[in-house]
């Protein structure tokens, strides 16, 4: 079960880090986004260019130093910590360039932890989990561990971790950036296919040209803003 896709809005948005002393670094500066549910994005830029905290944003995990971010009309400002972590939990899913895979618990028990924080039961969990593993093409290493894996095994096995409570929004921090050719193509496939079937949307952060072609809509950036945003929504 998916929950709704939301409409991302991202108006004005600026990010600044304290540096140490009166320093301060500006990581994003004046941004703005539309986010059309089902959407496919990638987002492409030099290291340091604004990439990974627009993505933190997106998902949550940071808050804007200006500027306001909506979903579905709703400003995000203003959230306690509890929601904010409700809302991350059911509605977004994460794929990082590490796995983040818990060593000592097997592919399908890695699989049930967002499910075991939402107060999923144990039944329905691991049958959901297994399910998971079979769409991600790793049915049979259900029980594997971590070690037991390939690179590109261990990434399947996030992707089905992330999708796990039925997010409507997944974002992808160089999901690939670990694997080689081969996989970086299998692992691309399925995320194309998974968004393309389920109609969730996908923002997709890469630093390799050929991933990015992957998206149909692709923004560029550089020193925190948004230089190049081709096959954009209409206003």
């Amino acid at each position: 079960m998916i929950d709704p896709v939301p409409s991302v809005l991202v108006r004005d948005v600026t990010k600044r880090y304290a540096a140490g002393g009166a320093e301060e670094v500006r990581a994003l500066s004046g941004v703005d986004l539309d986010l059309p549910p089902a959407s496919f994005v990638s987002v492409e830029g030099p290291s340091g260019c604004g990439k990974t905290t627009l993505l933190n944003l997106l998902g949550l995990l940071d808050e804007p130093s200006a500027g306001t971010i909506s979903w579905d009309g709703h400003a995000m400002a203003g959230l306690g910590e509890r929601e904010r972590s409700r809302l991350r939990l059911r509605n977004i899913g994460f794929i990082f360039q590490r796995f983040y895979l818990v060593p000592t618990m097997t592919a399908s028990e890695n699989v049930e932890l967002p499910m075991r924080a939402a107060g999923v039961g144990a039944t329905v969990r691991r049958a959901r989990a297994r399910e998971l593993l079979g769409e991600v093409g790793l049915g049979p290493k259900a029980d594997r561990f971590p070690h037991e894996l390939s690179g590109g095994e261990e990434q399947r096995v996030a992707i089905a971790r992330a999708l796990a409570n039925g997010p409507g929004l997944l974002l992808a921090d160089e999901p690939t950036g670990e694997l080689d050719t081969a996989n970086t193509e299998a692992i691309l496939d399925l995320l194309v296919g998974i968004q393309a079937r389920e109609g969730r949307t996908l923002v997709l952060v890469t630093h390799n040209p050929k991933v990015a072609q992957r998206a149909r809509r692709h923004l560029t950036m550089q020193d925190g803003r948004i230089v190049r945003d081709s096959d954009a929504p209409e206003a």
